[in-house]
């Protein structure tokens, strides 16, 4: 389980994208709280909290 590490353009740690699944996608902030996760298989993100944010992958729109 590698991640995707999101940077500022200046270097900063922004957050990170993990694939844990073929069913569940999770967006992680610098200090690894999950602020949310994409289900590609219903093609839906929704925040932590488990309320949907939108169609399609909107996982950056989290950060």
């Amino acid at each position: 389980m590698n991640p995707t590490i999101l940077k500022y353009p200046n270097g900063q740690l922004r957050g990170f994208i993990y694939r844990l699944s073929q069913y569940r996608v999770e967006i992680r902030n610098s200090g690894g709280v999950t602020l949310g996760w994409y289900n590609p298989s219903t093609d839906i993100t929704y925040t932590s909290g488990g309320s949907m944010v939108g169609f399609g992958d909107l996982l950056t729109t989290l950060l």
